[in-house]
């Protein structure tokens, strides 16, 4: 069969939460389906490393998707001929985008639909777009996937989707997330945060992840808390920063709190590995990576009582509220305070992180492929 992909997103050195998704999953499938062939329909100059075995054909297919007008002309004309011209048996789309107008079989993994329930945290274009064709995507996709099943229940319940049409894909964490050698650590808190104890946060900087309540509550706490302690926030700003900046320069403790940008996948398991804690509080979340990053580092986790985050975490977490900085201060005093509760934490994680892994998520993004080969075979 000829599978093709929606591999727009598979960047190296640009990789977010999608696009670990589609390079976990695919350097797996591909490998492990050599009796297909997978055609990677990239919008740009692709990586030699993506191309990861030798049923993979790459193709670039123009203009490069950089805002909402390409998006439609990417999907609606340039995606449509190339899928005829390869005579595709279906089209595979990890970011949840696919064409309207192919007749083609597909695919649409649709990770969250956060613009539904949070739409200013789009710019305005974006925001129009995602609301408008979304649902046309999902009712349209032969069969849908989703990483958790907070996700899959807002799917079926705001797209009126039948339930029987979209399947439960758990995200994994790479295996290059591991503990930090305790001779290691000292140094990596020496680098980063001046010998001193940190919290962390991992992620994009962007409304939606909550950066603005995590200062007002890392003040908090260092107002209360004598101790030596920083936040360190590691991650690309995205957009709408102004008032996440506008608090950072209220802050009387704001040279407490240092900014990585990206980090390297090794560069990241240190300050992970080398943190008190991290604290991961968005206001929305599909599924929440840096959750399972953490228990693979063996290091306990603050996270949101929202969305799909306890049924993440389970019990390896203490949970906040995302819009009250004071609760979320309590969750880093409780970390500070509570003897035994970092180490309990800790251990349950260890036992929770069991639960999602890349393998097994390949495995089950597979099923939902050969569901619609075999329905439309």
């Amino acid at each position: 069969m000829k599978i093709a992909v929606n591999t727009r997103l598979l960047m190296p050195g640009k990789l977010d939460g999608i696009g670990w998704f589609t390079y976990e999953t695919l350097r797996r499938i591909v490998v492990d389906h050599p009796e297909h062939t997978f055609y990677f329909l990239y919008d740009r100059k692709y990586s030699a490393e993506t191309v990861f075995a030798e049923n993979v054909v790459p193709i670039i297919v123009s203009p490069p998707t950089r805002h909402p007008i390409l998006w439609y002309i990417w999907l609606e004309w340039r995606i449509p001929s190339v899928l005829k011209s390869i005579d595709a048996d279906m089209f595979l789309s990890t970011d949840g985008f696919i064409s309207l107008r192919s007749k083609i079989p597909s695919c649409a993994v649709i990770h969250d639909i956060n613009f539904v329930h949070r739409p200013k945290d789009l710019p305005y274009i974006s925001r129009i777009y995602y609301r408008f064709f979304y649902r046309k995507f999902a009712k349209k996709a032969t069969r849908l996937a989703t990483v958790s099943e907070f996700s899959r229940r807002d799917i079926i319940n705001n797209y009126d989707i039948d339930e029987n049409k979209i399947d439960l894909v758990y995200n994994g964490a790479s295996k290059n997330f591991y503990p930090v050698k305790k001779s290691r650590i000292e140094e990596i808190k020496e680098e980063y945060s001046s010998g001193a104890p940190y919290f962390v946060f991992v992620g994009s900087i962007h409304p939606r992840k909550n950066i603005r309540n995590l200062l007002k509550a890392f003040e908090l706490f260092r107002q209360e808390h004598k101790g030596d302690f920083k936040l360190v926030i590691v991650g690309k700003k995205f957009f709408l920063t102004k008032a996440m900046e506008e608090q950072l320069q209220k802050m009387k403790f704001k040279n407490d709190v240092r900014f990585t940008g990206r980090l390297s996948s090794k560069d990241l398991n240190d300050v992970m590995g080398s943190a008190f804690a991290l604290t991961f509080v968005p206001f929305f979340e599909g599924f929440g990576i840096p959750l399972v990053e953490a228990m693979n580092c063996e290091i306990p986790i603050l996270t949101s009582n929202v969305t799909s985050l306890p049924e993440i975490a389970g019990d390896a977490a203490i949970y906040a509220f995302p819009d009250s900085p004071g609760s979320i201060r309590d969750g880093m005093k409780r970390l500070v305070k509570e003897e035994g509760l970092r180490e309990s934490l800790i251990e349950k994680g260890k036992v929770r992180r069991n639960l999602y892994s890349w393998d097994n998520t390949a495995k089950e993004l597979w099923k939902t492929i050969e569901h619609v080969l075999k329905e439309n075979a």
